[in-house]
């Protein structure tokens, strides 16, 4: 069984940082799983932040945060990071991983959506202070 602990989150003023993780255990990353970021605001749809493929590494991210937010994993540790820069307040939400075996959920150009993802963790949160 998949298991994903997300940490990290935290209250940060605007123009701040702050760096995810996502500790994954039951997978190994060799085995090429799609590793995806997710978000969502209070009163607003969830949304796709990033997606790392573990096998190769490539990451895509949407051009919302795209040049603020890096995603990055450590093999031996099992784990993917967010780390988000240059933060607004309008990043404020609960952040969530997510991960699938099929890996083409992150490839190519293609970033599968939320609801087609096996197992997530319990999300982390996120609030910038303006």
């Amino acid at each position: 069984e998949v298991r994903l602990v997300e940490s990290g989150g935290g209250l940060v003023q605007a123009g701040g940082s702050l760096r995810l993780s996502c500790a994954a255990s039951g997978l190994t990353f060799y085995d090429e799983y799609a590793i995806a970021w997710f978000r969502q605001a209070p009163g607003k749809e969830r949304e796709g932040v990033g997606c790392i493929h573990s096998g190769n590494r490539d990451t895509i991210i949407v051009d919302s945060v795209k040049g603020r937010f890096t995603i990055s994993s450590d093999i031996a540790k099992s784990t993917v990071y967010l780390q988000m820069n240059s933060l607004k307040p309008e990043d404020t939400a609960t952040y969530y991983c997510a991960a699938d075996k099929r890996w083409g959920f992150c490839s190519g150009g293609y970033y599968a959506p939320g609801s087609d993802f096996d197992s997530w963790g319990q999300g982390t949160q996120v609030t910038v202070s303006s």
